[in-house]
């Protein structure tokens, strides 16, 4: 074989390799995208609740033992989006708590349509940077919510206020806090499962 032959294989076994490798990069690099997509969401949402981005508030199941003699005013405000026939409103429209203490308030809301409706409560709290102080134990917003026709109830939050509040140089003057919901309509909800029906028992002296 001469050396010309040699040269013109080497060349072209390099450019088969070269093109694996791009291949294989390519495809690892859209898979990484792909994987990246998905992620992207609950990684934002982890990313708000550690960091109180946007307003976004903390859970917790329990309010800390020790309680500040310092105070905050709380408000409330409720919204409906379009396509939701509800009407949705605080109870109160602002309390005043001392820092760690638990508190509790309540939303009105009422199904004023003739059709069963799923909700769920999208929420945020200003001034944003106190998203990270403001902390939840129980609230209606963690899951959706059902309402069969003309239905009304009261539905409650349990929160309290970080004491570390005060060590925040944007917050350290405790501004009031706002606490806001809107309600969306929520098209595909899980489907309920019925509970299974007992046997019915038969009556003596009857046949089967």
């Amino acid at each position: 074989m001469s050396d010309d032959q040699n040269v013109t294989e080497n060349k072209i076994r390099a450019s088969k390799r070269t093109g694996l490798v791009i291949a294989i990069a390519c495809g690892a690099f859209a898979a990484g995208m792909v994987g990246a997509a998905f992620a992207s969401v609950p990684l934002y949402q982890l990313f708000c609740q550690v960091t109180g981005y946007g307003g976004t508030t903390q859970r917790a199941r329990v309010a800390p033992k020790t309680i500040s003699d310092k105070e905050v005013t709380v408000r409330f405000d409720g919204n409906v989006a379009e396509g939701l026939p509800w009407t949705f409103r605080p109870n109160q429209r602002e309390v005043r708590v001392h820092l760690g203490e638990q508190a509790t308030v309540s939303y009105h809301v009422e199904n004023k349509s003739d059709k069963t409706l799923t909700g769920q409560a999208i929420f945020n709290v200003t001034p944003d940077a106190a998203g990270l102080y403001f902390n939840k134990i129980a609230c209606f917003c963690f899951s959706s919510q059902t309402l069969k026709p003309g239905e009304k109830t009261d539905m409650q939050i349990i929160f309290y206020v970080d004491p570390k509040m005060t060590e925040s140089e944007e917050l350290k003057e405790l501004p009031s806090i706002t606490l806001s919901y809107t309600f969306f309509p929520v098209d595909n909800p899980a489907p309920v499962v019925a509970a299974p029906t007992a046997p019915r028992k038969q009556k003596k002296g009857t046949d089967s």
